[in-house]
């Protein structure tokens, strides 16, 4: 399974190349600005194509090999694409609220996995009816809180190998934490961001969904074809597989217009 294939026109559709109000424009991204068009900075997509297929191609050679992707995206309009993309790729995400240490801290943010775990398995069991009413829901609002929190990382199993953030602005605390790991960031990086910290930034629309499901399709396709590789490397015949794979498709507007008619 080779790389997923996408073109610049449709990154154009889906709105990639739209930045901030030059009012918001953060000066270390003027390298990546094509110009101005109404007042709105333009982001230059023949740099973010390049890039993109940089940062796809690491993503696929840390998954060829084994390796975690978390997927990062707290904002409003990412919160759903990021868990459903982490999900149907088999990767771990954080789509609530980045807790201060979630990476530096691993030992004290296992402990409250662990204890998301115990709650979990007590209403699984039906333990928790041994537990009076005002407990019952005290225990479920815990519960919901931890599994918003980490629901995402729960069976990631210690830290992961690289991250794909969405907007590196609101997601500061997750770069500087794995930017002190050592832990590799993928992330889009928009007019208002700066890239400083992040090992492979691509230029593009952070707030508009058609674009963030873009991306994150891509890096998706990406995870899947290194699990792929890592599969047929260790003599997995994947074609005697019950599933076959999953090949994403990135299709262009007008092509999905006119397969609907």
């Amino acid at each position: 399974m080779a790389l997923p294939t996408f073109t610049l026109r449709q990154l154009v559709e889906a709105g990639c190349h739209f930045g901030h109000n030059t009012r918001r424009w953060n000066p270390r991204m003027k390298p990546y600005l094509y110009g101005v068009r109404d007042g709105v900075h333009i982001i230059d997509l023949q740099q973010t194509v390049p890039l993109l297929q940089r940062a796809m191609e690491k993503v696929r050679e840390v998954t060829s090999s084994g390796g975690r992707v978390l997927f990062v995206g707290t904002k409003r309009q990412a919160q759903d694409i990021v868990a459903e993309t982490a999900r149907r790729c088999g990767q771990y995400y954080v789509n609530h609220r980045w807790l201060g240490g979630m990476l530096t801290n691993w030992k004290t943010i296992s402990n409250s996995i662990n204890r998301l775990r115990e709650l979990e398995g007590m209403f699984e069991s039906g333990a928790v009816n041994s537990f009076t009413k005002r407990e019952q829901l005290s225990l479920t609002r815990e519960m919901e809180k931890l599994d918003r929190a980490l629901g995402g990382i729960k069976d990631m199993g210690g830290l992961p190998n690289i991250l794909f953030i969405v907007d590196v602005t609101k997601e500061d605390l997750a770069v500087a934490e794995a930017r002190k790991l050592g832990i590799p960031v993928v992330a889009i990086v928009d007019s208002n961001a700066s890239p400083e910290g992040v090992d492979f930034p691509v230029p593009g629309n952070d707030d508009a969904i058609r674009a963030i499901t873009t991306y994150c399709d891509l890096i998706a396709g990406s995870v899947l074809s290194g699990i792929q590789a890592e599969m047929t490397a260790a003599g997995v015949d994947i074609g005697a597989s019950e599933a076959a794979p999953v090949e994403p498709v990135l299709v262009a507007e007008n092509d999905s217009a006119q397969a609907e008619a």
